[in-house]
């Protein structure tokens, strides 16, 4: 979270921000993700359906209602309240974006970035928009040639 405050305060961002994790590959395109934020006017993160309860176990996990908007947010649980997974990638309002320094004076842990999603979650409305494709984690180089075998491109 550190480093998202870096960039915002050194390139003086003063807009939205699309926040994504470096080592994925995605096969479907991120317009309609920054749609949703605008037109829903909030900060919202991406979710998808995580059945295997060993990797449930390993990520973020999220509760919604019926309008998305999250109701719950926990980092690693032991026992998971739903099974939306939440991959790192964030869509943050200017205005929320810059509440980084409230959420570490707070004691949000400054590391990873889905502890500010996390906590934001507690102090706003925001949506979680499920995600219509696949995402290719690269971990290490075995990852990143299994992907570059199976990898299509972008769904249209």
């Amino acid at each position: 979270m550190r480093d998202i405050q870096f960039a915002v305060e050194k390139l003086n961002i003063d807009d939205d921000a699309l926040i994504l994790a470096g080592d994925n590959v995605l096969d479907f395109s991120l317009v309609p993700f920054v749609r949703f934020g605008v037109e829903n006017n909030c900060s919202c993160i991406m979710c998808y359906e995580e059945n295997e309860l060993a990797r449930q176990q390993r990520t973020a996990i999220i509760t919604v209602d019926d309008t998305d908007t999250i109701t719950g947010y926990e980092e690693k649980p032991r026992e998971p309240k739903s099974n939306l997974a939440v991959p790192p990638f964030y869509y943050y309002s200017n205005e929320d974006l810059h509440r980084i320094p409230e959420a570490l004076e707070a004691g949000c842990g400054y590391d990873a970035p889905g502890s500010f999603a996390a906590w934001l979650s507690q102090q706003t409305p925001m949506k979680a928009w499920r995600m219509p494709g696949q995402r290719y984690d690269i971990g290490n180089l075995e990852s990143y040639e299994a992907v570059k075998a199976s990898y299509k491109g972008i769904i249209h």
